[in-house]
């Protein structure tokens, strides 16, 4: 029983870690579609978001500077996708796929050329990078049974992006329930024409919700090259962006359920990481690649029969041409 606990423990534990980058890139979604615009480049922020962090990071020996430069090139990014589809009002989803596939070249072109290291860019030192917090009392606690394990290894021990990734949550539903640019935001995703009749600037509005689309995705970036890893890798989202736009409509893009959408799919990385190589019951020893590949399986399982009739706002993905 207490070997269990503790791999449980250490599976939750590998849960919040995984869980982060998705749960960062699934509200980031959240802002710009609530608003109307639909967001596939989530993966191509977050790839040139870990890149700079993970080059700024190096150059300056600061985290903090990797995550501001990460948040830069991502709201750069969003603007970009604003502009196409706002001011040009070209397709949401072509835009966002240009996105995605500038950003895995341009990561690897300008890795390969300032760093010669095949795309990716150098070791970051321990110093420049987000480590672990020890949170108050957490010595103290460490040998009482259960309660104790709970908190030294679960709730204590991440980084601070974790912490401030888990307080962005209600801080998002306050954002968009209990604030008028929340009112707004989800008004102008419903019925552009209505807020734009009561005098309301729907492109500007817009184009707030992608610049907070890039704050977030620029910041799931940072966790993987400054939490996670020890600098950037060719490709290291991995499909994250994705998982985040499949964790959104999961949760029929409501921020507390995008939570746990992201922690299921956060544990569901987690368990195939802990089972692979290691032989099932009955079924015996699995593939490794069968493992890898088991969080993307169940995401498409989860999508195509659990969540039932997810409705998007009724203004998404439609350019707005303002009636004269």
């Amino acid at each position: 029983m207490t070997e269990f606990f503790a791999t449980l423990v250490t599976v939750l534990d590998s849960t919040i870690r995984l869980s982060i980058p998705l749960l960062l890139a699934c509200l980031a979604g959240l802002y710009s579609e609530r608003a109307g615009i639909f967001d596939i480049g989530l993966e191509g922020k977050m790839l040139a978001g870990a890149f700079a962090a993970g080059a700024a990071a190096f150059v300056t020996g600061s985290a903090w500077a990797g995550l501001g430069m990460a948040i830069v090139v991502a709201v750069g990014l969003a603007l970009v996708h604003g502009c196409a589809s706002i001011t040009h009002r070209g397709n949401q989803i072509v835009s966002g796929v240009a996105i995605n596939f500038i950003a895995a070249g341009s990561t690897i072109i300008l890795g390969q050329a300032w760093f010669a290291q095949g795309g990716r860019t150098p070791s970051v030192a321990a110093d420049a990078r987000f480590n672990a917090i020890e949170l108050p009392g957490t010595a103290a606690m460490r040998d009482v049974p259960i309660l104790g394990q709970l908190y030294s290894e679960l709730l204590s021990g991440h980084s601070i992006l974790v912490y401030l990734a888990f307080l962005s949550v209600p801080f998002t539903w306050w954002v968009l329930y209990r604030t008028r640019f929340g009112l707004r935001l989800r008004a102008v995703g419903e019925n552009p024409a209505a807020v734009d009749t009561a005098g309301i600037s729907v492109p500007w509005l817009r184009y707030r919700a992608v610049i907070c689309t890039g704050i977030l995705s620029g910041a799931a970036g940072a966790y993987l090259a400054l939490a996670m890893n020890a600098g950037f890798v060719k490709d290291m989202t991995a499909g994250r962006g994705y998982i985040a736009l499949a964790a959104l409509i999961f949760a029929k893009w409501r921020p507390v359920p995008a939570m746990f959408a992201c922690l299921l799919f956060g544990f569901l990385d987690a368990l195939s990481i802990r089972l692979q190589g290691a032989p099932l019951p009955i079924i015996g020893r699995v593939p490794v690649q069968l493992m890898q590949a088991l969080p993307y399986i169940l995401t498409v399982i989860l999508l195509a029969g659990f969540i039932g009739k997810a409705i998007p706002p009724r203004a998404g993905g439609v350019p707005y041409v303002k009636e004269r």
